[in-house]
């Protein structure tokens, strides 16, 4: 077999900020979201009105299989530092930018080799690929789909198990509104907390608009994912007034007026919920019963005085963090150079209504983020952060504020989030085998199986008759192994997939071997 290379032209996408530019590709195809996967125990698709746009196909172990044999490698990631002290777990990113690589969810170990791959249709981009649990299992969990000019997006949620299977897809049930990329959170009451947003018509000459203007009315919503049901709907313009944002009107802006741009929500330690508005740089506080804003944090209507170091500007990804305590990445730019970028701790006082900055982290590299970053706690005390656009850097740090890790992503390419994350699966498919022309090497591949340590090339000169003839260690998720030249006269081959005690744990097909004449 031989590998075809696929053409693919992308411009600039740049998730999350209005300063995101559109796709020149041909537009993709816009069918509806993906079905579950048939079979899987409680394959359950939450989807309503109109159908959101997904892949071409619906992602799963076979397919990826695949497109990992067929396809370009994913960009990987360039490991700048691996020191001591490092949580356990691989790492999970959704790359997306200017080069004209594939795009999709990807999980890569701590020398940036890819693992998984997810290879999504041309002019599509992929967010918050992290693990999460659902029914008691851990599932992989990612948003697919178009992203807008607005820093908006119109996709879909989807939940994929150990085999990678889609076993569920989440996606608002409400006509007229899209499904974001900027949050699709699983709750433990087996409700996905997503964003969607509509169209209104609004006066917008408080902010220097026309009468007539528009505006974007910022939606959060929570699925029951069994379902599809509304559990909670919560519209942006019943409690937050446009003039609360930090932006004016512009006419030469794209599309509706982005007044709030919410960007995160989470779960507070009591259940209600976390709200990061990106243009108003507030933090809210939202009762998930009423919907009433409990507090703001931040913001032209603070609720709290902020004592020095705890004014936000552009944040994201919001956090409990312990008792009156929230981590938030906080951009300290509106998508232009500013100040170092960072995550904050901070803390609040509810009854004398003061918020103080507990410790913050920066890059030693004093990094700037315009657009997109998050932060996340791991198990060990350390502190996972993605700094998103323009570094594409991936973070991490012990809590004495020590690098233990660091990798960037190729140039102009970044991840809206990034997780770490233990992982563990040997899929359902079958590895590939490819010999190259020459017949001097083998391609062993098996996307996603995460227990392979080394590979062992089997050969002959009859399918019955092969023999062991060359072997080497796992090297990502595409391992070339070298043919010794006593073995480069083989007719058929097959590679076998060994664990770290060298027990067999796959195997793929016997291939003919077709050497091309020198």
């Amino acid at each position: 077999m031989t590998r075809p290379h696929l053409a693919r032209t992308y411009t600039a996408m740049v998730l999350c900020g209005v300063t995101a530019a559109t796709l020149t590709a041909a537009a993709p195809a816009t069918a509806g979201a993906a079905a579950p996967a048939t079979g899987a125990p409680g394959a359950t698709t939450a989807r309503g009105g109109a159908a959101a746009p997904g892949s071409d196909a619906a992602p799963g172990g076979d397919a990826d299989q695949a497109a990992a044999v067929d396809g370009e490698a994913p960009p990987g990631l360039d490991v700048l530092k691996r020191g001591q002290g490092m949580a356990p777990g691989l790492l999970f990113l959704t790359p997306q930018g200017r080069h004209e690589t594939p795009r999709g969810p990807q999980i890569v170990d701590d020398r940036g080799r890819p693992v998984w791959y997810h290879r999504i249709p041309e002019g599509f981009v992929a967010a918050d690929f992290q693990v999460q649990e659902y029914r008691g299992q851990k599932v992989l969990t990612w948003w697919e789909g178009e992203s807008s000019p607005t820093g908006t997006g119109s996709g879909t949620g989807y939940i994929a198990d150990e085999n990678y299977e889609i076993i569920a897809t989440v996606s608002t049930p409400d006509a007229g509104e899209r499904t974001d990329f900027h949050e699709f959170r699983l709750t433990p009451d087996g409700t996905a907390l997503i964003l969607s947003y509509r169209d209104e018509p609004y006066d917008l000459t408080p902010v220097g608009g026309p009468k007539d203007g528009q505006v974007l009315d910022y939606v959060v919503q929570e699925i029951d994912i069994a379902t599809g049901e509304k559990v909670m709907d919560w519209h942006s313009l019943d409690h937050i007034p446009i003039t609360d944002s930090d932006r004016r009107f512009d006419a030469g802006m794209p599309g509706p007026f982005p007044y709030m741009h919410l960007n995160a929500v989470s779960l507070d330690s009591d259940g209600n919920l976390l709200f990061s508005g990106r243009e108003t740089s507030t933090i809210y506080k939202v009762d998930r019963e009423t919907g009433e804003v409990i507090w703001r944090l931040g913001g032209k209507r603070s609720d709290f005085r902020l004592g020095a170091g705890a004014r936000t500007i552009g944040q994201h990804n919001i956090e409990p963090a312990g008792e009156d305590t929230y981590r938030v990445f906080d951009n300290q730019n509106m998508g232009s150079p500013g100040y170092e970028s960072r995550v904050a701790w901070l803390r609040i006082d509810e009854r004398r209504m003061t918020a103080e900055l507990v410790r913050q982290q920066v890059h030693p590299d004093r990094l700037t983020t315009g657009l997109e970053g998050n932060s996340q706690a791991l198990p060990n005390g350390n502190t996972f952060v993605s700094w998103g656009s323009p570094s594409g850097r991936i973070s991490e740090f012990a809590p004495s504020g020590r690098l233990v890790f660091d990798g960037t992503l190729p140039k102009d390419i970044s991840s809206y989030r990034g997780y770490r994350a233990p992982w563990k699966s040997t899929p359902d498919t079958a590895p590939d085998v490819e010999v190259n022309d020459t017949v001097t090497a083998v391609d062993a591949v098996w996307n996603g199986a995460t227990e392979v340590r080394g590979w062992r090339v089997l050969g002959g000169g009859t399918e019955s008759g092969l023999r062991p003839v060359a072997r080497a260690g796992w090297d990502g998720l595409d391992t070339e192994v070298r043919l010794p030249p006593e073995a480069r006269d083989i007719a058929y081959v097959k590679v076998q997939a060994l664990d770290g005690r060298g027990r067999v744990i796959g195997s793929s097909e016997v291939e003919a071997v077709e050497a091309t004449a020198p």
